[in-house]
């Protein structure tokens, strides 16, 4: 087998770092699937060999996920952010409304797509706040005739997460992209639950779409077929050419997950590791500060700030030179982000805490 060799730390915010062995699974069969003569990605989506990984990778999201018999399982290419029209076109009604979350960035642009296609509303906005924290549940101003509630359970931008999914009394759509996978999911509270893999589950290109089948019943006739959820449930994400070397490299992930304990394992872990970085925030006496609310702390991608832009990027070059890479906060927002998906070794989350410890040591 192909040997991994890792020479840096990387804290990339998407797409994410997978496992060493899945990397090295991925080289090694690339040239020669399963002894076929021929690549995977060289073979027909309709084969024997193909289909194969196709269904056993939706058999392995509803096993880890514990997701119902009553939710579609669909892969769809183009990422969480085709969704954001996918959504309001199948499953708001014309007479109806949603209420939108605006938590931050992708909130707030799921909300703007959804404005264009149907009647939508914020039912919270985080912008006064600097979308620094999640609300509460009695803080959302739902109104009569909503059908859903669209949320985002974790902003990748700004840091925050969803710690609880308290039940709002309707439905809730989530977009779950950057901590999808690394939680159990409530299912009771949700119709429909999207997200990008290329955070936590494989190379971008596709988002996986659980959606209730009920709601697939009352799809408009008159949504274009691509876009329709009913192409992709009634042709198990295989109407046309799926995205066949991402649904292959997230089969490997999923396995991955699993042989590591599944979801509760992999709340656990994201718990556990976050932690070590916003401790050395916590313990800086002020040399770091996070931004967001403590309860409203992401365990995925961890924003914090120094005294200034010139320490910053001091920080991020020495930080660079250590090894540690994409460590720069968005360009919406800058400061530092560290990002700590699911597959990145336990070794750089410690390597960065020193590093840490030490830049302050030496800087304040």
């Amino acid at each position: 087998m192909t040997t991994m060799s890792r020479s840096v730390h990387n804290f990339c915010a998407g797409p994410c770092v997978l496992p060493d062995e899945v990397l090295a699974e991925l080289a090694d069969e690339l040239p020669n699937f399963d002894a076929t003569g021929m690549s995977l990605i060289e073979m027909s989506h309709r084969s024997g060999d193909y289909d194969k990984v196709h269904h056993e990778t939706l058999d392995l999201l509803r096993q880890l996920t514990s997701a119902p018999d009553d939710f579609s399982i669909m892969f769809i290419q183009g990422g969480a952010s085709l969704q954001f029209a996918m959504l309001p076109m199948n499953v708001l009604p014309a007479d109806r409304t949603a209420g939108y979350v605006v938590s931050g960035t992708w909130g707030k642009k799921a909300l703007a797509d959804a404005e264009k296609l149907g009647s939508a509303y914020s039912a919270w906005d985080g912008a006064d706040g600097g979308y620094a924290r999640m609300p509460t549940v009695d803080e959302l101003d739902i109104k009569p005739g909503t059908s859903f509630l669209h949320v985002t359970s974790n902003e990748t931008i700004g840091g925050i997460r969803m710690a609880e999914f308290a039940d709002p009394g309707i439905p809730m759509l989530a977009d779950m992209s950057s901590d999808y996978l690394s939680r159990p999911i409530p299912w009771d509270r949700f119709a429909v639950v999207y997200g990008g893999v290329q955070k936590n589950l494989g190379p971008a290109g596709m988002a996986v779409v659980f959606a209730r089948t009920e709601l697939l019943d009352s799809i408009p006739s008159g949504v274009p077929a691509y876009l329709s959820y009913n192409t992709h449930h009634k042709g198990d994400s295989l109407a046309n050419t799926p995205p066949m070397f991402t649904i292959w490299a997230t089969n490997k992930m999923l396995k991955w997950i699993k042989a590591n304990g599944g979801l509760e394992a992999m709340d656990a872990r994201s718990e556990r590791r976050s932690g070590v970085i916003y401790d050395a925030i916590d313990s800086s006496n002020g040399f770091y500060r996070s931004p967001v609310d403590a309860a409203s702390r992401s365990r995925m991608n961890i924003v914090f700030r120094l005294a200034d832009e010139d320490l910053e990027a001091a920080f991020l070059t020495e930080a660079d030179a250590n090894g540690m890479k994409n460590l720069k906060g968005h360009r919406s927002v800058g400061g530092i982000r560290a990002s700590v998906y699911n597959a990145l070794p336990d070794a750089s989350v410690d390597a960065l805490a020193q590093f840490m410890s030490d830049f302050a040591a030496s800087h304040g």
